[in-house]
């Protein structure tokens, strides 16, 4: 009887299947393409302009779309239009003092994004700034929605920090610290704060925030007349910085990981998309394009902490 209904079930999979990965609608062939990473939207319209794309063995027109099924050709290669769960990119980069969490700076100093891979279709966000005299983890994503939900107060992600703190801190200091002061922008406190190493005339701590203010972490000391003579973080929810990861480098998550974090904060799966598979005897472009290393910098090492 089990073998029956497993037979009958495999029978019924296709309906099954088309249900998980239901048909959409149309979408314009450049964002189609430039999706799965075959160039930028401004570039393919020219390819397209030039005859060079086919869609159904049919030269394609600007604003033409596609839908499922359809195959379409560029440079040799053939895809077929499918419907497949959209993808996002997620980094973990160890920020090195001296860099600023911006796009651009007006007074040319390095950024957080000088030395990330390029992400064709998309754009990189930083999961919470750190300042330029700060170290440590920055999540990238291109995931918008996560990015968002990963910031915002009422979801309360904890970051952790390590500080170097000179001199001793006492037991008073530390109670108000996590009960609670009032800074210049309304109370702020540490959910918890743990003695790590001593060294000549430091000491350094770990410390946990729930939210991200700009500077928060050094402001919360200097309420207590204590002063922060560097600081890093090491941690941002799920996501831990690795100890291999050198300064400046950066290292992948996987889709597993993004999944986590997505779950964590209270998101679902990615929605489906259409999207383009190498038809067989093909080979399509690479949805991500691989590292490429610059001067002496090592392949980074892909992370696979996030869920531990």
């Amino acid at each position: 009887m089990n073998r029956r209904k497993s037979r009958q079930d495999s029978k019924e999979s296709p309906a099954k299947k088309s249900e998980i990965r239901p048909e959409l609608k149309p979408e314009r062939l450049q964002k189609i393409m430039a999706s799965a990473g075959l160039g930028s939207r401004r570039a393919l319209e020219l390819k397209i302009k030039s005859g060079s794309v086919r869609i159904n063995d049919a030269v394609a027109s600007i604003g033409q779309t596609a839908s499922q099924g359809d195959r379409i050709s560029l440079d040799g290669k053939s895809w077929k239009v499918e419907v497949i769960r959209s993808t996002q990119r997620n980094l973990v980069y160890n920020k090195p003092i001296g860099e600023v969490t911006t796009r651009s700076d007006p007074q040319g100093r390095p950024t957080v994004f000088d030395r990330l891979p390029s992400v064709p279709g998309a754009r990189w966000i930083a999961v919470g700034r750190l300042d330029i005299n700060t170290s440590g983890l920055l999540l990238m994503t291109t995931d918008g929605e996560l990015a968002h939900a990963m910031m915002h107060p009422s979801n309360q992600v904890d970051r952790e920090y390590a500080c170097r703190i000179f001199g001793e801190v006492g037991t008073e200091t530390l109670a108000n610290l996590k009960k609670g002061v009032m800074l210049d922008d309304g109370p702020a406190q540490f959910s918890d704060i743990v003695g790590a190493a001593r060294g000549e005339g430091n000491h350094w701590y770990h410390v946990t925030l729930l939210e991200g203010r700009n500077r928060e972490v050094r402001r919360l000391w200097a309420s207590q007349g204590v002063t922060v003579s560097r600081l890093k973080r090491v941690r941002y929810g799920a996501v831990f910085l690795p100890k291999r990861l050198r300064m400046g480098d950066w290292s992948e998550l996987t889709p597993k990981d993004h999944l986590v974090l997505r779950e964590d904060v209270g998101l679902g799966p990615l929605p489906v998309q259409l999207g383009l598979k190498p038809e067989k005897g093909h080979r399509g472009s690479d949805k991500h394009p691989r590292h490429k290393k610059t001067g002496a910098r090592k392949k980074p090492t892909r992370y696979r902490n996030v869920d531990q």
